[in-house]
């Protein structure tokens, strides 16, 4: 039996493709509550641009708030740059391009960005990362700062490795068996000597 290397993504996945999960998952999150009809629908995207990108999951909520979320097992501290390449992309692909040039105003669905990590480096229950933490300084041109960026995005990092962020896990069943299922492989694997044997 072939073991996928980067089988925690995959099956993280897996496990939430279904529009019921992902709400409950969201409401996790976030610590609200939506009703149980509140249409989800998932329109995550593949190979995005020239960077063969492929983000894990994107779905909207009653066509209203749109989240997309990155499951790692290793900290990426480009996400907030990645997340607007992607979500650019999402709004391309949900926007008829006729409208843009319209006189009438489009409304777009609500962004939001998170990024679920269960790596074995220590990490604190929930980093921000925002895109302008990317920009250059102006100062060397001679320019003043503004007050605030232009342009920002906010990424929510949360840890959910076993016994971190218990209020989230504690809210979405399928989350909680997800960080169990990764803590036990992880703990095989290093017991075994062998990823193959672990999983």
């Amino acid at each position: 039996m072939n073991i996928n290397t980067k089988f925690k993504n995959s099956v993280f996945v897996k496990l939430f493709d279904d529009p019921d999960l992902l709400r409950e998952l969201y409401c996790a999150i976030e610590g609200v509550t939506l009703p149980k009809d509140a249409p989800v629908s998932i329109n995550t995207l593949e190979n995005v641009l020239f960077m063969d990108f492929n983000n894990d999951i994107s779905f909207e909520i009653d066509g209203k708030l749109i989240i997309l979320i990155e499951h790692q097992s290793t900290i990426n501290p480009n996400m907030a740059i990645r997340m607007l390449i992607y979500i650019v992309n999402v709004f391309e692909a949900l926007i008829d391009s006729k409208k843009l040039y319209s006189t009438t105003r489009i409304f777009i669905p609500w962004p939001e960005f998170y990024v679920l990590y269960n790596g074995r480096e220590p990490y604190p229950d929930e980093v921000l990362m925002k895109l302008s933490d990317h920009f250059e300084k102006l100062q060397g041109l001679g320019l003043s700062e503004k007050p605030h960026p232009l342009l920002e995005l906010e990424v929510k990092v949360l840890n959910i490795n076993e016994g971190r962020n218990g209020h989230i896990v504690n809210r979405c069943k399928k989350l909680a068996e997800y960080s169990l299922f990764t803590s036990r492989a992880r703990s095989f694997t290093e017991e075994m000597g062998s990823r193959k044997k672990g999983v």
